[in-house]
């Protein structure tokens, strides 16, 4: 648990140690704030080499909204598991389980940076419920309140 004079940010690898995602679907690069229990903000830079913009679309690129969600989810997941003071492991998950007024309000393309905010409204027991924004150049592109779990995969 972070105290008040400690840093409330992680680098790349410290993403990694929180996340089990890897490349190409490793999509939070860095937190740069949060406080256990409560809020992450997290950096997603959106370059033109992604897998996702072969096809989506080749004369338009365009992020996919699902990724964007995604991105969102994975915040999620570090704020979970930074409140539970854990790490992943090969027993378990932390699955993405619900979606409810999810908004696209602009879309996101190559070159732009996507600051994901999101607030932890409620947990019991395995279920977290969150209140998420994705904001490029200060206005946002996409919200939604999102659920989540920690299941067992034995």
């Amino acid at each position: 648990m972070a105290n008040e004079n400690e840093i409330s940010a992680l680098d790349i690898h410290q993403v990694m140690k929180h996340l089990p995602h890897r490349y190409p679907f490793l999509l939070v690069d860095k937190v740069t704030d949060y406080k256990v229990g409560e809020y992450l903000h997290a950096i997603k830079n959106i370059t033109v080499n992604e897998p996702c913009f072969v096809g989506h679309f080749p004369h338009r690129p365009v992020m996919p909204g699902v990724l964007i969600l995604e991105a969102l989810a994975q915040a999620t997941g570090i704020l979970a598991f930074k409140t539970m003071d854990e790490l992943p492991d090969e027993n378990s998950l932390y699955y993405f389980v619900g979606i409810d007024n999810a908004r696209f309000k602009k879309p996101v393309e190559p070159g732009d940076q996507v600051i994901l905010k999101v607030n932890l409204l409620k947990r019991k027991r395995t279920m977290w419920k969150f209140e998420a924004e994705a904001l490029v150049d200060g206005k946002v592109v996409c919200s939604a309140d999102l659920m989540c779990s920690k299941q067992d995969i034995k």
